[in-house]
């Protein structure tokens, strides 16, 4: 049985499920998403921007960057980096125009120039006080003269204001359309300490990084750490940072571990070098010199390349977070360190009292050095501890990912705009990277943890088999010759599965044996996926360089014995893959008619319908589990094959059947493995999880061949929603695509989606993702 995992935040409850596919004009509405750059809506965003060095123009240009690969058919961002006084900063191409907020005639020419642009649907406006402080009137009557709704993102809210600070802060929230903030407690000051609406405010965490985790000690010996215990912190320096107290805390803890060094990684604030110059880093060398660690610090004083900076965090043991801002509300620092898998002990900002409660890290009193000693010995001297902090901490973190964060941003935007920014995914280039790391000489690898094959784990023929029918179907869009060794290592690993009665055996071990397994559950389905495997292979062995040939050979041997021994085979899915086998076999050169044997197995599945069916239930079987949508697939393969109008018939009423169970208004949800949907039951309006990346890909490629047979039906789509599943579109708001290391996540869980990116949820994605290659959807 195929098995994945799945989950909720505020659970999505399903609406009554439509019996019929969507109409003609929901469809004309769903196409004319793919528009020209001309007809996008404009999204115009006011914040500071790199080359400035400050946290929210990091921030800024990482949303960008989210928003625009995540949604850049949907809209065009356009960036108006903020300015002031006399400093000039030298932008990319890309950006036309600047604001200083020194000014109020640009303040005013910005407003004009806006509301005159038809194209403009929202200004989007990050904000920190002291962007404007210099000019709050102008800046409040800019959005007074605004007539295009605003979103406005509050990074600092600070409790317990002054009348006049409140009645600035309820100006800007009564001018615009939507608040964002990034904590609860941000969310929970404003609205119960200025008054505003909670139903204007959203909480979307700081976004961080996806990374594709590298070994520790290799990223160590990279940077000239080998056999050194990592602290490290990283930001702005500036006294708010505090980075005093970890040193006060060190002498004792180095006594307990020499080996420790301690990175304090960034240059100072650009603003107040300008001030006051670097008075603060020389405060903290000549600390480190008096309190005898020079051995033990490493100032980078530096504003660190981002990958840079991802990989020091990675070899990092321990983060320190010593911030002593009472009313810092959030801390991109903090928020990279937890992405990264880093241990974190942190001042009780309220960042951390609202991340750290999972057990992703400790807490520590402001500027308390001993406490923070005391957190740091016990941490370094608990492996385990360490161990689980950092899995939590990456939990925490996926949640809050940039690609997750621009979606929360888009659908905000969405709300503002009423529906008229109807949002498609962008889908992402082909990875094979991620396919290829999990694949030994032997097959590919199971499961991962994390992004880290687990040989442990051993090997399938199930899986082998769908990378045999991924990495052929590759090979024929791009005739990629770096494909043909991963072929024949996935054949191989079929062929090494083959028995002499002409079955197939599934489970392998990391030692290359076979394991007890595989007497002990029933083996129909693998067998079934090795013939469609074959079959796969063999319609495309017309494109085959001649040394190549001889796998050929062997795999027409293999397709042919192993179809005489599943005659008597009975599982309908196990039926439905031997059809697909046939189908594709019947598109290879020289064979024989095969007909008959097609008519056989599908003759079995129309007889099982017919005997399951009735006027409510159109289906195979007396419930819906998992790989559901190969059976009608199959069907019309058959009916493809041999032009039987029955085929045809049970084929379509039967997938329309499933389709109006598992799309729901314009998402799919696929039926959950943690409770199969039974006949005569009720479909559960809420999200329990086990949606597993499996059934959205089965469910696409039987999308595919539909729209083929179909063209008018609407299932090119649906084809397109159910994909947007992979990419955020699901009940939990988040990707199950991990761009940076090309795996898919293991499923969505009910709280969380799976980290883990095994073999079978990574193919399924490439499965489905080239499903769209040289398939027109006009």
């Amino acid at each position: 049985m195929e098995k994945g995992t799945t989950t909720d935040n505020k659970p999505k409850k399903r609406t009554k499920p439509s019996k019929h596919l969507p109409q003609p004009n929901i469809v004309h509405q769903l196409k004319k998403l793919v528009s020209n750059e001309r007809d996008l809506t404009e999204i115009v965003c006011l914040t500071s921007y790199p080359p400035r060095e400050c946290g929210i123009a990091t921030y800024s240009k990482d949303l960008e960057r989210a928003l625009t690969d995540t949604f850049g058919e949907a809209f065009k961002l356009t960036t108006v980096p903020l300015e002031s006084g006399t400093s000039k900063h030298r932008y990319p191409e890309v950006i036309a125009e600047t604001l200083n907020t020194d000014s109020a005639l640009d303040f005013l020419q910005a407003a004009y120039r806006i509301n005159a642009d038809r194209k403009v649907g929202l200004v989007m406006i990050q904000h920190e006080f002291g962007l404007f402080q210099n000019n709050g009137h102008s800046f409040h009557e800019f959005l007074e003269y605004l007539d295009k709704p605003v979103v406005v993102t509050f990074h600092t809210v600070l409790p317990d204001p002054t009348p006049e600070l409140k009645q600035k802060v309820s100006t800007i929230a009564s001018r615009s359309a939507a608040i964002i903030v990034m904590t609860r407690t941000s969310a929970d000051v404003l609205t119960k300490q200025y008054d505003i609406s909670p139903d204007k405010i959203s909480v979307v965490a700081h976004g961080t990084h996806l990374i594709e985790y590298e070994d520790k000690d290799n990223l160590k010996e990279r940077y000239g750490l080998e056999g050194r215990t990592v602290l490290s912190t990283f930001g702005l320096l500036g006294p708010g940072k505090s980075i005093e107290t970890s040193l006060d805390a060190l002498p004792e803890i180095i006594d307990r571990h020499p080996e420790v060094i301690f990175l304090i990684i960034g240059k100072t604030h650009p603003t107040l070098v300008k001030e006051k110059g670097e008075g603060y880093r020389h405060f903290l060398e000549e600390k480190v010199e008096t309190l005898g660690l020079v051995d033990h610090i490493r100032f980078i004083d530096e504003f660190v390349p981002l990958d840079d900076l991802l990989e020091y965090l990675q070899l990092t043991d321990i983060y320190l977070f010593t911030s002593k801002d009472r009313n810092q509300a959030v801390s991109g620092t903090f928020a990279y360190a937890l992405g990264c898998g880093c241990p974190v002990i942190s001042t009780p900002i309220p960042h951390a009292l609202e991340v750290l409660q999972n057990g992703a890290g400790v807490l520590f009193d402001f500027e308390d050095s001993h406490q923070l000693q005391h957190a740091v010995i016990d941490l370094l001297e608990d492996d385990k501890a360490r161990a689980k902090m950092s899995l939590d901490g990456m939990r925490t973190a996926s949640a809050t990912a940039w690609e997750n964060s621009a979606i929360a941003h888009a659908r905000i935007f969405e709300n503002v705009l009423q529906g008229s920014l109807p949002l498609q995914y962008k889908k992402p280039p082909i990875d094979l990277k991620h396919l290829k790391r999990m694949t030994t000489d032997m097959g590919v690898i199971q499961f991962s943890k994390i992004n880290h094959p687990d040989i442990e784990s051993g090997y399938t023929l199930d899986d082998n088999a769908r990378a045999l029918v991924a990495m052929c179907q590759h090979y024929e869009l791009t005739g990629n010759g770096a494909d043909l060794p991963y072929i024949k290592t996935y054949f191989d690993f079929v062929f090494s599965c083959f028995r002499p009665d002409g079955t197939f055996l599934n489970y392998v071990d990391k030692e290359q044996r076979f394991t007890d397994q595989n007497g002990s559950v029933n083996l129909e389905d693998a067998c079934g996926r090795a013939l469609w495997a074959l079959g796969y292979l063999l319609s495309i062995s017309d494109r085959f360089p001649g040394k190549y040939q001889h796998i050929i050979e062997k795999a027409k041997f293999v397709f042919q014995h192993a179809l005489q021994a599943v005659d008597d085979f009975r599982s309908p899915r196990a039926t439905a893959f031997i059809i697909k086998g046939l189908y594709f076999y019947n598109q290879s050169e020289g064979r024989e008619c095969i007909n008959t044997v097609v008519e056989k197995y599908a003759d079995r599945l129309k007889a099982q319908y017919d005997s399951e069916s009735d006027e409510d239930w159109h289906w195979f079987e007396g419930y819906l589990t998992y790989g559901n949508s190969v059976l009608p697939q199959s069907m019309l393969m058959a009916y493809v094959m041999t032009l039987h109008p029955g085929y045809r018939k049970v084929a379509k009423r039967s997938f329309d059947f499933l389709l109006s169970k598992i799309f729901d208004g314009d998402m799919i949800r696929v039926i959950s493995n943690r409770d199969w949907h039974m006949r005569d039951a009720k479909l559960d309006d809420g999200f329990q999880g086990g949606e597993q990346p499996i059934d959205v890909a089965y469910t696409i490629l039987a999308l595919r061949l539909f729209h083929k047979i179909f063209p008018q039906e609407g299932y090119d789509t649906l084809m397109e929603t159910a994909f947007a599943w992979f990419l955020g579109k699901n009940p939990l708001h988040q990707t199950i695509y991990n761009p940076c290391t090309g795996g898919c996540y293991d499923g969505l869980e009910r709280h969380n989606v799976n980290l883990n990116q095994g073999a079978e949820s990574t193919i399924s994605y490439l499965l489905a993702r080239m499903a769209f290659e040289n398939f027109d959807l006009s």
